[in-house]
């Protein structure tokens, strides 16, 4: 079975292009910390073409938090811009790159979008 961190970066890879970053370029590598053992994620953006692989390279933007607190993002279960601000999460390098992928992290389960507040009435 496999944790919902390598199911999203699975889904990731196999989706190939993601609209929402169509227009964002860059690499971003996910280190997931415990206790002394760390996993990698590299994620490679190039106009919205996306590549995963489990790769300790450099990259553009490192993103440090703990596997439990990066499922959580994965699952929309936490917001990663929250956890970026609690000091839960840790990022080096270009900032703007976390903030264009956090768009493709899922949102919690019970949320309601702004869709739901533009539907059409019927007379």
């Amino acid at each position: 079975m496999l944790d919902a961190t390598t199911r999203f970066f699975e889904d990731l890879d196999r989706r190939g292009f993601e609209p929402l970053l169509q227009k964002t370029s860059g690499t971003l590598r996910f280190d997931l910390h415990e206790g002394a053992q760390t996993t990698h994620w590299l994620l490679r953006i190039e106009r919205g073409n996306l590549h995963v692989s489990q790769e300790d390279r450099e990259a553009d933007t490192v993103v440090g938090t703990a596997p439990r607190l990066f499922g959580e993002l994965v699952t929309g279960s936490e917001n990663a811009i929250a956890a970026l601000i609690r000091g839960d999460m840790t990022v080096s390098g270009d900032l703007r790159l976390v903030l264009q992928v956090e768009r493709i992290f899922p949102g919690p389960p019970d949320a309601r979008g702004p869709h739901h507040a533009f539907q059409r009435r019927v007379p």
